[in-house]
Formats: C-alpha cells, sequence, structure tokens
C-alpha cells in the first residue's frame, strides 16, 4: 500500500498547481471495515484541525472493497431482500453506517472514492460538492462515450433517464458532513458484477436499474486506467 507522501508526485505530473490543495491515495483492495476506520481516522484529524483553525489536509482516497452492503442512516432495512443468513452465505458483509442514502453494494470492479475535504476551502456547500462529484464522474463515462446524466430526486450518476423504465444507475453518492468536513463518498461500477445488486433495492429505489462500465460498452476495461482518468476529472472540478 502506498502512503499519501509517495502519491503526492503523482498529482505533481497531473496537475502541478493543485498539488497543495489535495492529497490522493490508493488503497488497493480493502475489506469496508478496515477501510471504513482508516478513513474515520483521517476525518477525525481533519475536523479536529479545523476546529483548531488549523489547515486541513484534503484527501482523496480511491479503492476496491470485497463484497458488503451498507445501509445509511436513513436507510430502510426493507431494501435488503434477503436475510443476513443468507449474506453470510454468499460471503458478503453486511454495515449499517453514519452516511446520507439509502442501501448499496461495494465490491470487486467498482471503483469506491473517499473524499475527505474541508469544503470551505474550496468555497462550496455540501450541494455544490455532491454536484462536483457528479460531474466529475459525467466527464470520465464521456470520455468512455458513455452519456451520464443526473436524475431529478436522486443524487449520483444515470444512464437513459430519459427513456421510460429505461433508467439506470451506473454510479452512487452517500457522503456525511460535519462542519463543512466530509467523508464517505461515490461507488463507480466499472466492472462490478451486476449480479450482487439483486439481493436489495439498489439506493431505495424498485424501478430503477444498476449498470457498469464494462457492460454499457461491453468490452473489458482496466480499472487502473479508470483511477488515473476519474483523477484527473475529480481536480479539475476541485482545482
Amino acid at each position: 500500500m502506498k502512503t499519501l507522501n509517495s502519491q503526492r508526485s503523482i498529482l505533481n505530473r497531473l496537475t502541478p498547481n493543485v498539488v497543495s490543495q489535495l492529497e490522493y491515495a490508493d488503497w488497493g483492495v480493502t475489506p469496508y471495515a478496515e477501510a471504513y476506520k482508516k478513513q474515520k481516522a483521517l476525518f477525525d484529524t481533519a475536523l479536529e484541525r479545523k476546529m483548531a483553525h488549523e489547515p486541513v489536509c484534503n484527501t482523496l482516497i480511491f479503492c476496491e472493497h470485497p463484497h458488503v452492503i451498507t445501509i445509511g442512516k436513513n436507510g430502510s432495512d426493507a431494501n435488503l431482500l434477503f436475510p443476513e443468513e443468507i449474506l453470510k452465505e454468499k460471503q458478503v458483509a453486511l454495515f449499517r453506517v453514519d452516511r446520507g442514502g439509502d442501501i448499496t453494494y461495494h465490491g470487486p470492479g467498482q471503483l469506491v472514492g473517499y473524499p475527505i475535504l474541508d469544503l470551505e476551502s474550496f468555497h462550496i456547500g455540501l450541494k455544490e460538492y455532491i454536484h462536483r462529484i457528479e460531474e466529475a464522474i459525467i466527464d470520465l463515462l464521456a470520455k468512455y462515450n458513455i452519456k451520464g446524466e443526473r436524475l431529478a430526486g436522486a443524487t449520483g450518476v444515470w444512464i437513459d433517464t430519459g427513456l421510460p423504465g429505461k433508467a439506470r444507475k451506473i454510479c452512487a453518492i452517500g457522503v456525511r458532513s460535519s462542519r463543512y468536513v466530509t467523508m464517505h463518498g461515490f461507488a463507480l461500477n466499472v466492472s462490478t458484477d451486476l449480479d450482487y445488486f439483486n439481493l436489495i433495492n439498489p439506493c431505495g429505489f424498485k424501478d430503477k436499474g444498476v449498470t457498469s462500465m464494462e457492460k454499457e460498452l461491453n468490452r473489458e476495461i482496466g480499472m487502473e486506467e479508470v483511477k488515473k482518468c476519474l483523477l484527473n476529472c475529480f481536480i479539475h472540478e476541485f482545482e
């Protein structure tokens, strides 16, 4: 696993003018509980520094998780379609967490991003923050000739929102903020096994589907190339 300092040179090659504003780390494949503990520590440190009127290290983390279902603080257990015993049989972990949003699935082939940012240092609020995450994902998808869209009344990035019965989510977003410091983030389906979403009503929706970049393009896509491209898109939105 690479440290934040060793990853700093990557940002320097990409966009030297914003190195001072954002640190980047790639945690690779990390179990959800471990990733939560690590990002919570970064979040707590950022919050403590802000309350002490000290500079906050704005950090973007990329990772993948082994099979796991998470339910947000406003989520409903009714959207979990199978008992926990079945999840255990399928080796799917379950966590109830302190983010916004309902229920979602994380697993191999899904790029999860955890931005731990002081939004005030970017002069934006929570609504604009989510908008910028969506925009970064939409920009990334456009580079692969996939038209990502927003869906009225829902966060995340979607495909074919204007076609009745065809809307499907490709990226979920669920965040937490305190004093404008954020944690949790987004989950982009790159080559995800979409069958696991049959265990839940994704994000609480019963009438909308899910998709992935590979499904839309009908070809394999390398996770590393997606990470590099999305990192550029993210920096562009937050520079």
